[in-house]
């Protein structure tokens, strides 16, 4: 019960990335009973930092020994001050990114954008600096969250590959219990969150997680998931799959994995 225990700064995050499937791991990671984890996003690390640590300890939630305490905040893997700051609170924080295709990542990125902003410019419009040339406009946040390596390499200078984990965006969708297997893995917790915990939900088109125990009705993830894309001049797409795929291979490169973006592509 939260009465009991006292209050921790996290000894895991989950920094990245945005629209990369981090509130399903979150909702699913918060099934285990060893885990405690603050729902909303505290954004310490890049926004609420000249609080201090007492207030950011005084968001988390109560533990008992044992316990492991987590937040989570998808911005911080692009924050420059992020891996320094975290590196001074404890240099043993476990991380864990949530990847996923960035040609995806970013639509679903400017569908989020596009419905709370419908006099937003297209898609087509903001991913380019120069349409007839081709040049991919790498500063619009949507397209430079994607460059993975490049905000990896930030984080390596503060922290082994050991302490950080790549769960697959794609294959929580498609083996929700395969990538917890390896979270609970890295986190050093007894493999609980199993394939009993998620069903199919069709209309939703992704796992949902159900109630321990059958207590209650299962949880989904809310209305602002799963929207539908609008649809991308399949030209742009192929320009951008183009522009990332370097990236994508320096980052199979230095994660030691390879999410298979590419072959995915060759699929279709």
């Amino acid at each position: 019960t939260p009465d009991y225990g006292e209050k921790r700064l996290p000894q895991a995050l989950i920094i990245g990335v945005k629209k990369g499937g981090t509130r399903a791991l979150l909702e699913a990671i918060r099934a285990h009973p060893d885990v405690r984890a603050v729902g909303t996003e505290p954004h310490f690390f890049d926004r609420n930092y000249e609080k201090g640590l007492e207030w950011y300890r005084n968001v988390m939630p109560k533990t008992l020994d044992g316990q492991i305490t987590m937040e989570k905040t998808p911005s911080y893997f692009v924050t420059n001050e992020a891996p320094r700051r975290i590196h001074s609170m404890a240099k043993d924080t476990k991380l864990i990114v949530v990847v996923r295709n960035p040609v995806t990542r970013a639509i679903s990125d400017y569908t989020q954008t596009l419905s709370k902003k419908p006099e937003i410019p297209t898609f087509e419009v903001l991913a380019f600096k120069n349409r007839t040339l081709g040049l991919i406009d790498a500063s619009w946040s949507a397209i430079r969250i994607g460059i993975y390596a490049l905000h990896l390499e930030n984080w390596l200078q503060y922290f082994p590959l050991s302490q950080i984990l790549f769960v697959s965006g794609e294959r929580l969708i498609t083996d929700p219990a395969g990538e917890m297997a390896k979270v609970q893995d890295f986190l050093g917790l007894k493999r609980i969150v199993t394939e009993k915990h998620f069903y199919f939900n069709k209309t939703k088109g992704f796992p949902c997680l159900k109630k321990p125990e059958d207590s209650s009705a299962p949880r989904c993830l809310g209305k602002s998931k799963g929207r539908t894309h609008p649809k991308i001049d399949p030209d742009v797409i192929h320009r951008l799959r183009k522009f990332y795929k370097p990236f994508n291979v320096m980052f199979y490169q230095m994660t030691g994995q390879d999410f298979q973006w590419e072959q995915e592509e060759s699929d279709k």
